[in-house]
Formats: structure tokens, C-alpha cells, sequence
């Protein structure tokens, strides 16, 4: 009797984005979506030029950026922000530090972000959630290549390559004043537009190979051997947290032993299915919470954003997260 039971091995080589063959982050896939981001990844990754990555939450749009980094050649560091994650009244000395004594508590300079990324990369994770006056100042440093830090009396040249991220609608922010035009066509210079995982479910073995492996590792435990069903439910669910929501899934299976019962075989939906409903036998309790959980994800992690779009404090919304079980507050 044949056993339809298969290790999911490491993927080969070929089906990674690869200039020079090493680590690419797990950024890998041969479906057409990927092949064509891979083209314009090697087309794009030593220029200096502004770049803006869009993708829904869990696309992979930190690791792009830290990809094209490690490709430019530049020498100087990455350097990652959440500009959501971010006070606002505390953006503008983090990016463009402030001199002695600017304002109350100022004991000593400091240097922001665009002199600690010298010679290297700026990421701006969801650059839409900057304060309008920032943007002014984002847009001169493009312009220009210069800042002044908070309270100087002289501006600073800088050296910075800018990759900033958004999610959808950031071209709608624009048309409603919430985001500046210039700004925008400035950042908008090279754009990428990360595919969701529904719309290259060819790549999802590949994906759980490597995050299996990957995760066995880290976890010092041994990969999960996963059946041609099991493999198939995976491939038909619709993920709204896309790759970070598989990997997610991927340690949940290591570190149990077997699939999650409820993630393991997920038949696909009917056409006239609406997207997000949730089955009749869940309790309100349980559709409270897998709401808020993708309203998280819909917001890559800010809890500031999902809390205003539940209509609830912030401190209501972390004593209901306190309450989902194996959840983390990934961004």
C-alpha cells in the first residue's frame, strides 16, 4: 500500500529571485506574479531612485526593501521605521534628529534616522501615516538632499536611498488631501505592487517547504511531514494575512506536531460566497474575535488604526487581544 505522505523538502535554487544565489528572506515562487517581480527587481536593485512598494499586509514589503538593499551595493546600513508605529509629535526628531537643547529635555544632539542610514537605506513603512508638515520635510530631503534636525540653525547633506511602503489606496489618500501629490509622485518614481498569496497559490508549496525547514530549525525541532490533502487545503485557503499568516501557520504545525485542525484543509469558497463571513456554528464571541484579528492584519499590526476603525479605545482593544490565544502583534 503506497503511502501518499511527503516531506516538503527545501526548494530548489531555480525558484529563487537570486542575482548571486544567496538567502533572499523566502521571497521565492516560479508563478507568473513573482517571475514578473523578480524581472523588475533586477532591473531596479543598484539604482538610487526612490521607490515605492505597495502590497497588502503580510506581502513581504519590509523584505523586498531589505532585498533591494542587499543588492544595491550600498554599503551604509538598513534602516526600518513604522511610521505608524511611531508618536506623531516624536516622527519628526527620530528622522531628523535635533540639535542641543531645541526643546525642553533636549540634554544632548542626536542624530536621526537619515544620518544613521548614511551611505545605506531609508525604509518608511507605511509612509501614509506621516503628519503633513513631515511630508514637506520627507519631500525637501528627496529633493534636495539635505535636512536640519529640530531646533539647528544649518542644514545637513545626506546620502540615503528612500524605499517607502503603503498599503492599497494610497493614490485615493492623495485625491481626498490625505497625502501629498508631490510627495507622492516623488516616492513613485520606481513602484512595486506585491502580489497576495490568492493570487499565486502555485507558489504555496514552495512556501511551506521553506518556512517548514526554516522554522524546524530555529525551533530546534524536527519539519512536519504534510500529505497531498493537507497540502491542498492550504493551497485553497484565501489568506488575508497572505505570507506572513502562512508562516504564522507554519509554526503552529511545528510546534504541534500536525496541521492546526481548523487551518489544515480548507475547502474554497463558493462563487456566491461573501468574502469574510464566518461559519453558523462559530459563537459571537468567536466572530468578535477572528474580526478583530483581520481588521489587525488589514492594518499590518497598528493597533492605533485597528482600534479607531472597531470604534474602541486602544485599551480595550489590547485587553481583547490579551484574550487571543498564540496571537503575537507582528508588523
Amino acid at each position: 500500500m503506497s503511502d501518499d505522505r511527503r516531506p516538503l523538502s527545501e526548494p530548489n535554487n531555480n525558484l529563487r529571485f537570486g542575482l548571486d544565489g544567496v538567502d533572499n528572506h523566502g521571497m521565492l515562487g516560479t508563478s507568473a506574479p513573482m517571475q514578473a517581480l523578480f524581472v523588475v527587481l533586477s532591473r531596479i536593485a543598484s539604482s538610487s531612485a526612490p521607490l515605492l512598494v505597495r502590497g497588502e499586509p503580510g506581502t513581504g514589503k519590509e523584505l523586498i526593501a531589505r532585498l533591494l538593499h542587499e543588492r544595491s551595493g550600498r554599503r551604509g546600513p538598513f534602516v526600518p521605521v513604522n511610521c505608524g508605529a511611531i508618536p506623531p509629535d516624536l516622527m519628526e526628531t527620530e528622522l531628523f534628529g535635533h540639535a542641543k537643547g531645541a526643546f525642553t529635555g533636549a540634554h544632548q544632539t542626536r542624530e536621526g534616522l537619515f544620518v544613521s542610514a548614511r551611505g545605506g537605506t531609508l525604509f518608511l513603512d507605511e509612509v501614509s501615516e506621516m503628519r503633513s508638515d513631515l511630508q514637506v520635510k520627507l519631500l525637501r530631503a528627496l529633493e534636495e538632499g539635505m535636512i536640519r534636525p529640530v531646533g539647528a540653525d544649518r542644514e545637513l547633506p545626506i546620502d540615503v536611498r528612500i524605499i517607502a511602503s503603503s498599503q492599497p489606496g494610497l493614490r485615493e489618500r492623495v485625491v481626498q488631501g490625505g497625502f501629498r501629490e508631490d510627495l507622492y509622485f516623488r516616492l513613485n518614481v520606481v513602484h512595486i505592487l506585491l502580489p497576495c498569496l490568492r493570487e499565486r497559490r502555485d507558489d504555496i508549496p514552495a512556501l511551506v517547504a521553506h518556512f517548514m525547514l526554516r522554522v524546524a530549525d530555529e525551533f530546534g525541532m524536527a519539519p512536519v511531514t504534510l500529505d497531498d490533502a493537507q497540502v491542498a487545503g492550504l493551497c485553497a485557503r484565501d489568506w488575508p494575512g497572505n505570507v506572513r499568516e502562512l508562516r504564522n501557520v507554519v509554526e503552529r504545525t511545528v510546534l504541534m506536531g500536525s496541521p492546526p485542525e481548523d487551518e489544515s484543509v480548507a475547502p474554497p469558497m463558493a462563487a456566491d460566497d461573501e468574502v469574510g463571513c464566518y461559519p453558523v456554528e462559530w459563537t459571537l464571541e468567536q466572530v468578535k474575535q477572528a474580526h478583530i484579528e483581520r481588521v489587525l492584519a488589514h492594518h499590518d499590526g497598528n493597533r492605533s488604526a485597528t482600534a479607531r476603525q472597531l470604534g474602541v479605545s486602544r485599551k480595550t482593544l489590547e485587553r481583547r487581544l490579551g484574550r487571543l490565544a498564540g496571537d503575537g502583534d507582528e508588523s
